[in-house]
């Protein structure tokens, strides 16, 4: 590859210090650089988004991707090596391929519906030489449902995928008592929470934390609300494929 003909990522040490109390390492910093210009390149032929810029990609799919597991990179939860994570509804790889890249000793499954857009993924992280992802072609629904899969992840992580109830249906079967589902949301208003916290009580949990907080270089208003598996969801959710997306929680 090229490596001349594409942009470079701004560093930006001091803000991922400020906003995260983290900050990449040099490494990091290079693997950041190197997905940028692999998914630039896919995006010759697929669309894996529309954020192009170098500022743009930085604060929309790094920052963003990462702030959702801000109390990990700071410290103030562990996470674990043997931490099963899922990505529902990845798209382009965003957040879990950063996620994955930040947290290399827990395994992240990107579970995506688009067949073409997994094959994508999957070249890019051979050529990035992830060994902690696992691509996966499916729907949320179906993999609930699947003993190997059902109550077996510690964290889901779903981003611009669903209502927050539908978001709930898919993330809770999937999780470990006591494991999160984090939404990534960009408004947030109380009709919303009112719906979510109906629907993660049929399902076995509870909302932990709504946390809002602004963009670093456009101060964009963004919310993760954070959803708490504390007991078994009951066998019948999730719903079958589609069901969830027409009659909401």
């Amino acid at each position: 590859m090229n490596q001349t003909s594409f942009p470079k990522l701004p560093e930006l040490t001091a803000i991922w210090q400020n906003t995260l109390n983290w900050q990449p390492t040099p490494a990091q910093q290079d693997l950041f650089q190197q997905l940028f210009e692999l998914i630039l390149e896919f995006n010759q032929q697929l669309n894996l988004t529309r954020l192009t810029e170098p500022e743009e990609f930085w604060e929309k799919h790094l920052w963003d991707s990462l702030r959702g597991i801000a109390p990990i990179l700071s410290g103030k939860t562990a996470s674990h090596p043997s931490d099963k994570i899922i990505d529902i509804g990845t798209g382009g790889g965003f957040p879990g391929i950063p996620v994955a890249l930040v947290l290399p000793d827990c395994s992240v499954t990107l579970l995506d519906s688009t067949r073409k857009k997994i094959t994508a993924l999957t070249t890019i992280l051979e050529q990035l030489n992830f060994k902690n992802t696992i691509p996966w072609v499916g729907r949320a629904e179906a993999l609930g449902q699947h003993h190997k899969h059902r109550e077996s992840y510690q964290l889901a992580l779903l981003r611009a995928v669903a209502p927050p109830s539908v978001s709930a249906e898919y993330a809770l079967p999937l999780l470990k008592i006591g494991g999160l589902g984090i939404l990534y949301r960009g408004h947030w208003t109380t009709e919303e929470e009112k719906q979510l916290t109906s629907a993660v009580k049929q399902l076995g949990g509870i909302i932990e934390s709504v946390d809002e907080f602004t963009t670093p270089l456009t101060n964009s208003v963004r919310h993760c609300v954070s959803i708490k598996k504390v007991k078994p969801t009951p066998k019948q959710y999730p719903r079958n494929v589609g069901v969830p997306g027409q009659k909401p929680l």
